[in-house]
């Protein structure tokens, strides 16, 4: 945890993304953006691209995603199911086939809360779209990544509520949504961690973040109802006090994707454009990071463990 102390960034909650990437010129540079067509991920999309980025949006609805990104310049998609490691196979074999190097990948696109799902060998949907898919998506594109490149990883203070189930990954004894979920984003928190262990010597880091309280089509499991009773919004639809707008919420992974402040400080979890706090309370607007999500033991062992289920450790 002696990592996760602020930096005095120079913004903050209400920063957006493309306040954040001001004045930063990215031309040259190709970005990869999982869910970069929705949400959250479009922002990010939309300022990099300003920024002057070639953007690359996988997608496993390249028609939807075609639509949403028409119009903003210097942007591409591509087919691909987070949650079918064929599918991450065959995209990754086509990016690799351009030659092209990659300067940073924004692992932004997960589910949320969503009915018990199994994908694949029967792995719980959350744990295998949200962290086993980016875990594959990055081992493969290893070789495109430049020297000095960065990996994001999406998290979010839904960490908060479970660690890594050792005992049940998979929740083969007994289904929950929101813990399933939680875990997703311990995994994309811990994955960060290991990453940046490994992939510092070559010049790769990594970097897990919360983006905050946002209204997006994540929450599209989420009744209504249930959102007004968890206080995400007012009984007349409109966010509750303390939630960002969505270019708001972009603005920590833009963040954490371009500044110079990150250069020498991988492995972060960070929120509100800056290296988070340990979190004091369990207040998940308020935010900051719990122990075990940035734990490198549990770090360690989730890698081990990711690798053995996807066959890939190619920062060995």
């Amino acid at each position: 945890m002696t990592k996760q102390r602020g930096i005095g960034s120079g913004f903050g909650a209400r920063s957006t993304a493309e306040e954040v990437v001001r004045g930063v010129d990215l031309a040259g540079r190709t970005v990869l953006v999982t869910g970069g067509y929705s949400g959250l991920g479009l922002e990010t999309t939309r300022a990099l691209s300003a920024a002057g980025a070639h953007v690359v949006v996988p997608a496993r609805r390249p028609a939807v995603a075609e639509q949403a990104l028409r119009g903003v310049p210097r942007t591409e998609t591509h087919a691909l199911d987070l949650g079918d490691l064929e599918s991450v196979r065959l995209f990754c074999e086509r990016f690799l086939d351009t030659g092209r190097a990659l300067d940073v990948i924004i692992a932004g696109a997960g589910v949320m809360a969503c009915p018990e799902t199994r994908v694949g060998p029967g792995w719980e949907a959350h744990f295998a779209i949200n962290h086993l898919g980016h875990f594959a998506l990055v081992n493969r594109l290893r070789p495109a990544l430049s020297p000095g490149a960065r990996v994001v990883s999406v998290a979010s203070s839904g960490h908060f509520l479970s660690g890594i189930r050792w005992d049940d990954p998979q929740f083969d004894r007994g289904y929950d949504r929101w813990l399933a979920y939680a875990q997703s984003k311990t995994a994309n928190a811990l994955f960060a961690v290991h990453l940046d262990a490994l992939g510092a010597s070559g010049g790769v880091h990594a970097f897990a973040l919360h983006p905050g309280s946002i209204l997006t089509p994540l929450q599209r499991h989420v009744p209504r109802d249930e959102q007004i009773a968890q206080g995400w919004m007012t009984a007349d639809g409109a966010p509750a006090a303390g939630f960002k707008t969505p270019e708001q919420g972009a603005a920590t992974a833009v963040w954490a994707a371009t500044s110079p402040l990150l250069e020498a400080r991988g492995g972060v979890y960070c929120q509100d454009c800056d290296v988070a706090e340990p979190a004091t309370t369990d207040d998940m607007l308020v935010g900051g990071v719990k122990p075990w999500a940035v734990d490198p033991e549990q770090a360690a062992r989730l890698w081990t463990f990711s690798s053995e289920l996807t066959g890939l450790d190619t920062f060995a």
